[in-house]
């Protein structure tokens, strides 16, 4: 029986997600219909070599200056073998095997994100990976939504409210990664995403720069500086922030330059109320106030920033897990959930979410060779 004839019954799926951050591959296994049935299994991290991550980055750095979006290298190759050994290592970690999941749900790696140009760029070959795990897999989830004319972000939303149905209505989730956005539900149908601004990704660019180290751990250099707020206001001071949503990002919309000046902790304190700030920002394009900030991805881990935010939005601010969930596995749980909803063509962008027209299927299904 194919995917097809079962696409009303729940079905096993992985789903993969590589953020911004650039700092791994995250594997989340769930079962579900792609509608209200939810169920949830292990979920697996696996942190990138640093050799690979430091190419990676140069090549993320590069890629605006090549003037064109290639569908093949040989970094893409070995990016795609990397999840493919994520699936694995997840299913070693079950005691199960490929022949146990239905479908892989693959985000791949931004590289680039422009969607005024009509561009999105996630490298990851969804042929190979198929191949390499002979299993289906839906991969590309935001170009579908970018030629529609959308922003092709943030792609989280529609799985955030199938989470939130039990909560208290207006809820908002925030997800810091390497850059923030934010979901606002007024009940299952009624949501409004975009992205705020940066998140940990130019704190972990400027931790790197000055310490050499991935990330400002537990946020101890920032608590130990004091930010300089005149500093924000200047970043802040872009049309971005007062345009209405949907609005999206590209990781590298925003540059260290304003901060160079400053000592280590100095820096890292002013990043972090700058991801506060923005945040704090984005509450005016809501349509009501939340009843609190629940907080997803590697920000929630950083204490620092989670009491600016709650200094700055005068909001109860809580990681996801106050509330069951998986904040580590949210975003890769996230895109088995749509692999799903690609499968059975069901929308995944919606007008409130991304700014596309009307509610937008997305994401492409590949299977592996046949015989395989």
């Amino acid at each position: 029986m194919t995917p097809e004839t079962q696409s009303s019954k729940s079905l096993r799926i992985i789903g993969l997600m590589s953020g911004t951050s650039m700092d791994g591959i995250d594997a989340a296994f769930i079962e579900t219909d792609g509608d209200k049935k939810l169920s949830f299994g292990p979920f697996l991290s696996v942190p990138y070599a640093p050799d690979f991550r430091t190419r990676l980055g140069r090549f993320i750095e590069s890629a605006p200056d090549r003037g064109c979006l290639p569908s093949e290298s040989a970094l893409e190759a070995e990016l795609t073998d990397l999840h493919a050994s994520a699936v694995v290592a997840l299913l070693e970690k079950m005691g199960s095997t490929v022949g146990d999941i239905d479908l892989v749900g693959f985000h791949g790696q931004t590289i680039w994100h422009r969607p005024h140009q009509k561009q999105t760029w996630q490298m990851g070959s969804g042929e190979q990976l198929a191949a390499a795990l002979s299993v289906p897999v839906a991969f590309d989830f935001r170009t579908a939504d970018v030629d529609a004319g959308g922003q092709g972000a943030p792609l989280a939303p529609v799985f955030h409210s199938a989470l939130a149905r039990e909560m208290e209505y207006p809820a908002a989730v925030v997800n810091i990664g390497g850059v923030a956005n934010i979901t606002w539900i007024g009940s299952p149908l009624d949501m409004v995403a975009f992205d705020t601004g940066p998140g940990n990704g130019l704190i972990d660019d400027w931790v790197r720069l000055r310490c050499g180290k991935s990330m400002d751990q537990d946020g101890v250099l920032a608590a130990r500086g004091t930010p300089r707020m005149d500093i924000v206001e200047q970043m802040t001071a872009v049309p971005f922030f007062d345009a209405p949503p949907p609005k999206s990002l590209d990781r590298f919309d925003f540059k260290l330059e304003p901060i160079l000046p400053l000592g280590v902790e100095d820096g890292a304190a002013t990043l972090v109320a700058l991801t506060a700030d923005c945040i704090r920002r984005s509450l005016q394009h809501c349509p009501a106030p939340p009843k609190s900030l629940l907080i997803t991805g590697g920000g929630r881990r950083n204490p620092t920033l989670m009491a600016a935010l709650a200094r700055q939005t005068g909001l109860k601010v809580e990681p996801v897990e106050a509330f069951g969930w998986n904040g580590d596995a949210v975003e890769a749980q996230a895109f088995a959930y749509m692999a799903m909803r690609c499968l059975r063509g069901m929308p995944i962008t919606f007008p409130g979410t991304t700014g596309v027209a009307a509610p937008q299927s997305g994401g492409r299904l590949v299977r592996p060779p046949a015989g395989r």
